[in-house]
């Protein structure tokens, strides 16, 4: 796992009423718990302060899929107790909700071609009849060139005006949009949502749930007809529902149909952004943690290849479009850094958690395979701590700017139990589901002084 740090803050004034933000990526299925594994892992370190006890949550995807659930207090643990069926507070994530058919296109769409090819006989008997008379001496012409001098040019003269007007005469429609516009239909994600927050008498309501609980939720999405970013949140767009932001955040083009809500199609958010921080920084987050799980495998080390001497494309067409897929992710996220860096209006201090650049096992794992996700989430969370570890010294000097008290420990007992569960999958869920963190911590005041320092990894 590697761990990007950007500090800007300036550590000799105080820090009065510093606000701190969780920005989470997207990742489908694997990525979304990958990110749970990370989450507990963090969840697991801070002693005085968990996930579920930050000010702002920016989600995108299935970030937004797991932020949703942490603003309304429903932490990391319990979440994977969820996607395991053994959770109380939380309803099973059942692969339906995950790959729930887009049944109605699947119907309808034949349908409607069936009926527009019907409309289409009557339609090119007319076409044809006017072709004969009213423009009889060009379709003579035409047909005498053909006879005389048979080729494409000519037969396309030829037939091209007759299917013209067959197609004006007919509701006959381009070939591809008789195709469902999505595999799958994401609505169950919605309702997944949107009964959770109703089990755990939370308001699936944007503007409710920040003055109920005093956290700000903001989701992104992209709007499918215009193309633009659309960012939902008690003061943003609060036109639509918590659950119905979170389906249109989810609906991955092409795998899930565009999410249809109050008569906008929307689109999975990473379409436009990779992960939104600049949305935390603009609420006034001063201390950014922000979670990508999608960063391109680089497969050299000391002009070696690391994959058993395997190049990428010796690995088939699904690790190139991949590595492609990461690389278009990565670069917008690593642009948005650049200029959050160079911004003189920003003294904070952002945190950008990713697995490690050489983690050929997770690049392999198919983001969209519902039965990967406990190894997604075990390997999440092993990849965090180590980063942690290896981070943990400029880490901790963060966080405790801010007052807040981490456990190295604690960590370690959990990697420590895990390596005693021996492979047992079911015993090393069971590990990573546990609260390790007693009571928390009371937080230092926010009109403390907290010191910062400028540096950049």
């Amino acid at each position: 796992m590697g761990i990007t740090f950007v500090e800007k803050g300036d550590r000799t004034r105080p820090r009065a009423h510093a606000k701190v933000a969780l920005v989470l990526a997207g990742g489908a299925i694997s990525g979304g718990a990958f990110k749970i594994g990370g989450l507990i892992a963090l969840n697991t370190l801070l002693s005085n302060r968990g996930v579920t006890d930050f000010d702002i949550y920016v989600g995108i995807s299935a970030g937004a899929f797991l932020a949703a659930p942490l603003a309304a207090g429903i932490g990391p643990e319990e979440m994977l107790r969820s996607l395991e069926g053994t959770s109380t507070r939380l309803e099973p994530f059942r692969p339906i909700d995950f790959y729930r058919p887009n049944w109605r296109e699947f119907a309808t769409k034949p349908l409607r071609a069936s009926r527009d090819a019907l409309s289409f006989i009557p339609g090119a008997s007319l076409a044809l009849a006017r072709q004969l008379g009213r423009h009889r001496p060009e379709f003579v012409n035409r047909t005498r060139d053909f006879l005389h001098e048979p080729g494409l040019r000519t037969a396309e003269l030829l037939v091209r005006p007759i299917i013209q007007d067959m197609l004006r005469e007919s509701d006959l429609r381009p070939g591809l949009s008789y195709l469902p516009s999505g595999l799958f239909d994401n609505s169950g994600i919605e309702r997944f949502i949107r009964e959770n927050l109703r089990k755990n008498d939370v308001p699936n309501d944007f503007r409710l749930l920040q003055i109920e609980r005093g956290k700000s939720l903001y989701i992104g999405a992209t709007n499918l007809n215009t193309a633009e970013g659309v960012v939902f949140g008690h003061d943003e767009d609060n036109s639509v529902t918590i659950s119905e932001a979170v389906q249109a955040s989810t609906a991955i083009p092409g795998f899930y149909k565009p999410a249809r809500i109050r008569g906008q199609d929307y689109i999975d958010a990473g379409v436009r952004r990779t992960a939104n921080i600049s949305q935390a920084v603009k609420r006034g987050a001063t201390l950014v943690i922000a979670y990508n799980p999608f960063r391109p495998y680089v497969n050299y080390y000391a002009d070696q290849l690391l994959n058993q001497q395997a190049s990428i494309s010796d690995m088939g067409i699904n690790a190139v479009v991949n590595q492609a897929f990461r690389t278009m992710l990565h670069t917008r996220l690593l642009l948005g850094i650049e200029k959050i860096q160079m911004d003189p209006n920003f003294h904070g201090d952002v945190v950008l958690l990713e697995p490690s650049e050489t983690d050929v096992k997770f690049f392999n794992m198919n983001p969209l395979n519902f039965w990967e996700r406990a190894e997604s989430a075990l390997h999440g969370y092993l990849s965090a701590t180590e980063a942690i570890e290896r981070h943990y010294g400029r880490l901790d000097g963060i966080l405790r700017s801010y007052g807040i008290k981490t456990d190295l420990d604690r960590l370690r007992e959990r990697v420590e139990m895990i390596r005693k569960a021996n492979y047992d999958d079911r015993a090393i869920m069971k590990v990573l589901q546990r609260e390790m963190h007693p009571p928390r911590e009371p937080m230092l005041q926010r009109d403390q002084p907290v010191p910062l320092r400028v540096v950049r990894s």
